[in-house]
């Protein structure tokens, strides 16, 4: 059974940084395609970045020049570094696996709460 357990979420003021783990389980990891998504309160889950099992990426526009996707193969993981958090960053942030690599996300996280507040 496949198993995603999201940590590195917290509380980080305007202009700091937080890095995001996401260790996956039960799954081929390496031919996956991995995703982050947030969800704020009152609004929609949206994507903030992907990364292909080679290694693509891809980024929403407010997630574009200050957070970097990346994965660890060896370890089964995919990371979120990010920076320059604004307030507006504010949410509970999701990873997302796609078992044949195509985008399609059959498995979640339980989340990992961002807080960004001075």
């Amino acid at each position: 059974q496949v198993q995603l357990v999201e940590s590195g979420g917290g509380l980080v003021q305007p202009g700091g940084s937080l890095r995001l783990s996401c260790a996956a389980s039960g799954s081929t990891f390496s031919i996956n395609a991995m995703g982050w998504y947030r969800q704020a309160p009152g609004k929609e889950r949206e994507l903030v970045a992907t990364i292909a099992s080679i290694g693509n990426t891809r980024y929403s526009d407010s997630a574009k020049g200050r957070f970097t996707i990346s994965r660890d193969n060896a370890k089964n993981t995919v990371y979120l570094q990010m920076n320059s958090l604004k307030p507006e960053d504010t949410a509970v942030y999701y990873c997302a696996l796609a078992p044949s690599g195509d985008y399609v996300w059959s498995y979640w996280g339980q989340g990992t709460q961002v807080t960004v507040s001075s």
